[in-house]
């Protein structure tokens, strides 16, 4: 298991030199905290109808826009496990039948990579950038972030720990794919969440997570819930975790960040062959042992 700990803003693991791994669906997270600085810098309110759409920003982060997701295409998981090229969007929606709504916006709640695969393209259109420079300008480089971009052939996953045994095309992931070593993950969650690029008013909303549900089999949740771009939930001993997980074909990631009073710790971990619940529940493990020797 690849893993890195940060405890009150210092690390907690050796510097090393660390593969480049897929970030998978913690890149929602990044998205998330790039729309919101456009929220923060009045380009757009949370509120506010994206432009020919039914939905609000706010909807789209928090996966209530009403949108179906291609992870429901029987086509698209046979695709993918047979290392061909992925769909050009437009022929993916026409697949989907992507955009007709599920439900009305607002009043539920479906996982959906296609929603931000619209928030990529909203940043794209609001600051008139490509995605990679507009989340590297926005998000990555004011928290200090470096060796971090977004993945655009197979031969940036063909690495350890993946090795030969991917083959996957990053086109796949519509939103954009971030690759990065595990602990610049950490360190981005740590450093957003503790107030470093967005305003303590719009964290707060970024973690008014809308409440999913009790107990999942096989993971450490207690209850769960998603905010803006944020997993969100409490573990066994009450405690609450924000952060993402994300699985491809091959690996999970899970980056989290938990609070107690004045100690605050947020861990990462990559593991190839696992399960979700099992990342999670190591670095679950590992943030719970920070707080209870209080450093």
């Amino acid at each position: 298991m690849l893993s890195s700990l940060i405890s009150n803003g210092q690390p907690n693991t050796p510097d090393r030199l660390e593969p480049v791994v897929p970030w998978w669906s913690f890149t929602k997270t990044v998205l998330a905290a790039t729309a919101l600085s456009l929220v923060r810098d009045g380009l757009i309110g949370l509120d506010d109808a994206i432009p020919d759409q039914l939905f609000t920003l706010r909807q789209l982060l928090r996966h209530e826009a009403g949108l179906a997701d291609y992870g429901e295409l029987v086509d698209y998981h046979a695709a993918v496990a047979k290392g061909e090229a992925a769909w050009s969007a437009d022929e993916m929606i026409q697949r989907l039948d992507g955009t007709r709504l599920r439900y009305n916006p607002g009043t539920s709640w479906r996982y959906s990579n296609v929603g931000y695969m619209l928030i990529g393209k909203l940043i794209e259109r609001l600051t008139d950038q490509a995605l990679d420079d507009a989340v590297s300008q926005r998000a990555l480089n004011p928290l200090g972030l470096s060796n971090v971009r977004f993945a655009k052939t197979r031969a940036d996953l063909l690495k350890p720990p993946l090795g030969s045994t991917s083959n996957y095309d990053p086109a796949w992931v519509y939103h954009g794919l971030l690759i990065g070593p595990i602990s610049r993950a950490a360190v981005f969650l740590d450093r957003l969440m503790s107030g470093g690029l967005i305003p303590t008013n719009l964290l707060q909303e970024m973690q008014a997570a809308r409440a999913l549900g009790g107990a999942i089999p096989g993971r450490p949740w207690v209850t769960a819930g998603y905010g803006l771009g944020v997993m969100q939930g409490s573990i066994d001993g009450s405690f609450t975790l924000c952060g993402h997980t994300g699985c491809g074909p091959g690996s999970v990631i899970a980056v989290y960040r938990i609070c107690d009073g004045d100690t605050s710790a947020c861990c990462a971990a990559f593991e190839v062959n696992a399960s979700e619940g099992a990342v999670e529940a190591f670095v679950a493990e590992q943030l719970i042992q920070v707080l209870r020797q209080g450093t």
